[in-house]
């Protein structure tokens, strides 16, 4: 397909309404939005298939759902460092940011740089681009070792007094993350839950009990990556 022939299709889902109703009901702010649920933005990647040239026009529109379908017919071997240096700038919310952290940043060989260098960014949404990144990262990458993420929780605990709600969310999820993957990482990510909890910050309260109710609870679900030490082949 052609960029104007996307556009097109856009444009015939356009939804002034479901603009003012992602506004209200999930906080999402985005300038030249058409009002497209991202279910059917699914279906219409779906239908384009993988693309890449077609995905860096779109990305560079400017028109958000634009945007957020070119992030779904790219594949991460697609894109350099510097497109995502260039990228995460225009994230104005939470829902392009996550788009773009789990569907692509996190399965690229510049994840780990990318997570370290972003987690002290001054905007909002660059540094939740870091903390999104990292929980993805915990799954995408299922062979790294533990202190790998052992590395990242300095990051966290410097971050959890950030009291804006879409970086403090993303610090709690990336503290969960961690602590799901394995045994040991749930024991380090409770240990760092603790020391958050020690802070005299509502950011900071909230981050820490929300992560030790979950990974503390009998419901929770710890992983076994990676599996050549949590789950070794019998000899």
């Amino acid at each position: 397909m052609k960029i104007k022939e996307v556009i097109k299709e856009l444009n015939a889902l356009s939804n002034p309404e479901k603009v003012e109703f992602k506004r209200k009901k999930f906080g999402i702010i985005a300038h030249q939005s058409l009002g497209i649920y991202h279910s059917d933005l699914k279906l219409l990647a779906k239908k384009i298939g993988h693309q890449p040239q077609l995905a860096f026009e779109l990305i560079d529109s400017n028109i958000y759902e634009g945007r957020l379908l070119g992030s779904k017919i790219l594949k991460p071997k697609d894109i350099t460092e510097a497109q995502m240096e260039a990228w995460i700038p225009t994230f104005e919310n939470w829902e392009i940011c996550d788009s773009f952290c789990m569907g692509l940043f996190s399965k690229t060989p510049f994840a780990v740089s990318k997570i370290n260098s972003w987690a002290t960014r001054k905007n909002e949404f660059e540094k939740r681009a870091a903390f999104a990144t990292l929980s993805s990262y915990c799954m995408a990458d299922k062979n790294a070792s533990n202190s790998v993420y052992e590395s990242f929780i300095p990051l966290i605990l410097n971050a959890s007094d950030d009291q804006r709600i879409y970086v403090k969310k993303a610090v709690n999820w990336a503290l969960r993350s961690i602590g799901k993957r394995n045994p040991d990482l749930n024991k380090a990510a409770l240990i760092c839950a603790h020391k958050i909890l020690e802070m005299n910050h509502k950011s900071a309260q909230w981050i820490a009990k929300d992560a030790i109710k979950e990974l503390s609870g009998e419901n929770v679900k710890i992983l076994d990556y990676p599996r050549n030490i949590y789950r070794p082949k019998a000899v």
